[in-house]
């Protein structure tokens, strides 16, 4: 009888997962880096939450960035002293470039880095990281888990509210005339994010109406294009926050009251690779998909 094989998984922070946290699970994060006033620096290793935030409301210039062939080249090889394949799930390939560059070097490891492109980030790709260890601990084969992670890429929406359209701005997302009439007009955007993409969902004006145009959203996520998965049982709701921890778990409580039925995952710091375009003061409501 063929012997199981040691898989590990991998994932990077923009999953809002921090390195070391998991690794008795088998869960390995490689850290993600920024450039912050020309000076590049790595996500939870030289950049906690706290100094990125202080450094974005002060105006200091930060971009994301990726880590280079060689960090990733060695992160898996120390991996693989230890285990016999990796699955990796990294940040999606419609918003990072990182994902090609794991893409061309787990070519180099003969088959025994699998990568997964599931269109995820922040809080449902590290779901997606939980599942891929669930399914190893049931002695699912790499391309067993591979595959089911892809079918379910798709199956979530994050809505998110902010306070200034001026980050949007600045990376590009929206013209500067567009952010001056939103600032005038103390207008907040509503964006989402689903199926690998950031884009406007509406425009509201107060966070009063910013959040109910969120529930609304999810509500009519969950009477639709998610109503089988939700009467199955595998629709979770989320939240992430910027800088206001406080404020996003007093929302957490108004969702649960509103949406009983579905349960709740997780309430997290945003991904600070999405903090960047985002800003400080975000509030967010979401739905991913689990295994059941």
């Amino acid at each position: 009888m063929e012997k199981m094989k040691k898989i590990a998984i991998t994932t990077d922070t923009n999953s809002g997962m921090m390195p070391y946290e998991n690794e008795a699970q088998g869960i390995f994060v490689l850290p993600m880096p920024f450039i912050v006033d020309d000076v590049a620096q790595l996500e939870s290793v030289d950049l906690s939450r706290e100094d990125f935030y202080e450094k974005l409301v002060a105006g200091s210039n930060i971009t994301t960035s990726q880590p280079s062939v060689g960090e990733v080249v060695d992160f898996w090889t120390e991996i693989l002293k230890e285990y016999d394949e990796i699955i990796h799930v990294p940040t999606s390939s419609l918003l990072s470039a990182s994902f090609a560059t794991a893409k061309a070097q787990a070519e180099t490891f003969n088959g025994r880095v699998h990568l997964v492109d599931n269109r995820r980030l922040s809080v449902c790709l590290k779901s997606s990281v939980f599942d891929a260890a669930k399914l190893r601990d049931e002695g699912k084969s790499a391309e067993e888990i591979v595959q089911t992670l892809e079918s379910m890429g798709a199956d979530y929406a994050i809505y998110f509210s902010i306070e200034t359209m001026q980050y949007l701005k600045k990376g590009g997302r929206i013209s500067p005339a567009a952010a001056a009439i939103g600032s005038i007009l103390k207008l907040r955007p509503v964006l989402c994010l689903s199926n690998g993409k950031l884009d406007k969902y509406t425009i509201a004006k107060s966070m009063t109406k910013a959040k109910i145009a969120m529930k609304d959203a999810i509500k009519n996520d969950l009477n639709g294009k998610f109503k089988e998965y939700a009467e199955k049982g595998e629709m979770r709701l989320v939240c992430v926050y910027g800088n206001n921890p406080e404020e996003s778990k007093a929302f957490e409580e108004e969702i649960k009251t509103l949406f009983p039925n579905i349960p709740f995952l997780y309430n997290d710091p945003m991904s600070l690779s999405i903090a960047c375009h985002t800003g400080p003061g975000v509030v967010s409501v979401g739905l991913v998909r689990v295994l059941g």
